[in-house]
């Protein structure tokens, strides 16, 4: 399994990619980076692209719906609508492991911003920040190997 540079620079092989990161969403922390960088300054990147994470992970209104909108996906006709101190989406003691929220996409006039959050072993909230030139970029195929890339990183 690759490891977090080897991740990143193969998502700088991706059509218009300009630069990535792996991002620990709870503190802003940029677990590593690679290409170019926003605004000159690494760590306001990665602390604003966290606060956009936390708040799309965080939020009801972006929880999973329905019967198996949790990881295991079977309908054992138990209702997880949230009365057990769950969203609906978790697993069950109360916190969740992962966020519903699957990826975020944000679009410009000239780039793409894709926002992927990262299934880890332990509790934690790491989210794969792929940005695009939106000219040479292809959204849908990013996305694609965005999550390929991230099911393959390996997180110790």
């Amino acid at each position: 399994m690759p490891g977090i540079d080897e991740c990143l620079l193969e998502a700088m092989t991706v059509n218009g990619a300009r630069g990535a990161a792996l991002i620990e969403w709870t503190s802003g922390l940029a677990l590593g980076m690679a290409g170019e960088v926003r605004d000159e300054d690494p760590e306001a990147t990665a602390a604003e692209t966290a606060e956009l994470a936390r708040m799309a992970a965080e939020q009801r209104a972006f929880a999973a719906l329905g019967p198996g909108g949790g990881k295991s996906g079977a309908n054992d006709g138990t209702d997880n609508g949230g009365d057990d101190g769950t969203d609906g989406g978790g697993n069950g003691d109360g916190r969740d492991r992962e966020p519903a929220v699957e990826d975020v996409i944000i679009t410009t006039r000239t780039c793409y911003h894709l926002l992927r959050f990262v299934d880890t072993a332990f509790d934690s909230g790491v989210f794969f920040y792929l940005w695009l030139d939106r000219r040479e970029g292809n959204l849908a195929l990013a996305r694609l190997r965005l999550r390929d890339l991230c099911r393959g990183l390996a997180l110790l």
